[in-house]
């Protein structure tokens, strides 16, 4: 080849990319361009990495990004997490060291909710997924009706929106004595990171007023007393109270036949079940025969005894209708009278029931009002009420009787007493006032007080106990209310409409979770 020649190729080769030195500068120019790349792109990376922890560290995304959506309504991680956090406080609250019974380990914290299996849920859900359940259904209605507010022209008035804030108010004096330098660092701690007064303030707004909407549509509701007997009647006596006594005459059980080396089970057999009721019904003759012993109760006992054992029956006292078992039917039945008696099968197969009627309350008496004035008796050491500490409590509750009697004795003044000296925090805001008692609703005396035939101003002082409490009521007699028949049904049709009402404020709302719903409860 000539040198001419071999130059061209050489010059061929150069424009053709292919020249070898070329080539090698080349692939150094595209390492290099790439290596460039890959470090553009990894600073870029670590750049919104930073920028995103900065953001979750200063509460950003938390506030201003959004974890779900209700509705035409977005709700930033902060919110999710004030609800969210609401409802695990809620349940601890409620349950306390019980919480464990459900499985749920309350010393971990919250952040360990999401490894938690959760026993109320399916398989493989936890108890993030509980108590994310719950915050989105209570967002869902609140959502709902504060849309239905707007709507309707409903809103928070002046002394609403003033009670909201001196609960802040009071919540601050709480951080304060909690160690927080101001309320914004309590409520993040309390309800996750991003939640502070302001948005306290205004998801208790809002709750609030979804309240006072569904007040006012439940207070638009009524019903005439032709409406309310007729639900009542629908019950079927399943709201009534029973008084009835009972002896259970339970059938042998016998050996059945096992393989050898076995342990044989022991069953009840037709034999032992006929002779059951044979026993049942000698009782229920030897009662129907003893008709010289007046007492039903007492009758029973004898004929249980004559034929049977020296075993007693069982009394029960003011059972609900829906409650009564095996002996519904023949207790329900409208035809009863006390003393009535059958012998009943038990639906287990295992014996007899021999059941005599005593009574049947209905219901269709007449609530009372009632004003009180509670004074506790201090509880010991052992929190035990000594007979001294109650002698201290009737003489304090007895000097209040008497400056009641002093002034004008008038149903205002008692409830400005109650107000100044009750220590019953249920109603001591109120005057000291329950309304629509009905019967066994007050500790026995308090009770007795009630449907004693008072007449409106009576009052007395009784004495009160219970797991919780022992101590003296003046009690104030206000008058009679509705029949209590009519009361149960009317909270049972109101709370039937309620929930209809709700159910359809909330189509449409279905809660979304987006990409920031992570970071609640964090």
């Amino acid at each position: 080849m000539s040198a001419s020649t071999e130059r061209k190729n050489r010059q061929a080769a150069r424009e053709a990319g292919t020249d070898k030195k070329m080539l090698a500068q080349q692939e150094a120019a595209k390492k290099a361009a790439k290596s460039k790349r890959q470090w553009t792109i990894g600073s870029i990376l670590v750049a919104v990495l930073l920028i995103v922890i900065l953001l979750l560290n200063t509460g950003f995304v938390y506030k201003h990004t959004t974890a779900v959506t209700v509705g035409d309504t977005k709700y930033s991680p902060a919110e999710l997490s004030y609800y969210y956090l609401n409802q695990y406080s809620n349940f601890v609250s409620q349950y306390g060291s019980y919480a464990s019974a459900f499985g749920l380990d309350t010393t971990q914290g919250v952040a360990s909710l999401g490894k938690q299996a959760c026993s109320m849920l399916g398989e493989g859900q936890t108890w993030r997924d509980y108590f994310m359940q719950g915050a989105l259904s209570t967002m869902q209605q609140i959502t709902a009706l504060k849309d239905y507010a707007a709507a309707n022209g409903i809103s928070l008035d002046a002394d609403e929106l003033a009670a909201i804030d001196a609960d802040l108010a009071s919540a601050e004096s709480s951080a304060k004595l909690a160690g927080f330098s101001n309320l914004n660092n309590f409520f993040a701690a309390q309800y996750g990171t991003g939640v502070n007064a302001a948005t306290v303030r205004r998801l208790t707004a809002d709750s609030q007023l979804a309240s006072k909407a569904l007040q006012q549509y439940s207070d638009s509701l009524t019903y005439t007393p032709e409406e309310l007997e007729e639900y009542y009647a629908s019950l079927e006596g399943s709201r009534d109270l029973f008084d009835y006594a009972y002896y259970f005459v339970a059938a042998e059980t016998v050996p059945e036949e096992a393989a050898e080396g076995e342990v044989p089970e022991t069953v009840v057999t037709e034999q032992t079940l006929l002779e059951a009721r044979m026993t049942a019904e000698a009782i229920e003759t030897a009662y129907l025969d003893g008709a010289d012993i007046e007492d039903p109760t007492e009758r029973l006992n004898a004929a249980v005894e004559a034929e049977f054992d020296p075993e007693s029956a069982t009394l029960r006292t003011a059972v609900s209708g829906s409650s009564l078992g095996d002996m519904g039917e023949f207790l329900r039945d409208s035809s009863r009278k006390e003393g009535d008696v059958s012998v009943v099968e038990s639906a287990a197969g295992d014996g007899y029931y021999v059941v005599v009627f005593l009574a049947r309350e209905d219901n269709h008496y007449p609530t009372v009002s009632a004003r009180h004035i509670l004074i506790r008796a201090e509880a010991d050491e052992n929190g035990a009420y000594t007979d001294e500490a109650k002698q201290a409590a009737l003489a304090r509750i007895n000097e209040i009787k008497a400056e009641f009697e002093s002034g004008d004795k008038t149903e205002e003044s008692f409830a400005a007493l109650a107000g100044q000296y009750s220590e019953d925090a249920g109603s001591n805001t109120n005057g000291g006032l329950y309304e629509n008692i009905y019967k066994g609703q007050m500790v026995p005396e308090f009770d007795a007080f009630c449907f004693a035939g008072h007449k409106s101003g009576d009052i007395d002082v009784v004495y009160g106990e219970n797991s919780g409490y022992a101590g003296y009521h003046l009690v104030y007699f206000v008058g009679e209310g509705d029949l209590y028949s009519n009361v149960i049904a009317e909270n049972a049709l109101l709370s039937d409409a309620v929930n209809a009402f709700v159910e359809e404020q909330i189509e449409g709302y279905e809660p979304v979770l987006r990409f920031w719903s992570r970071y609640a409860g964090r």
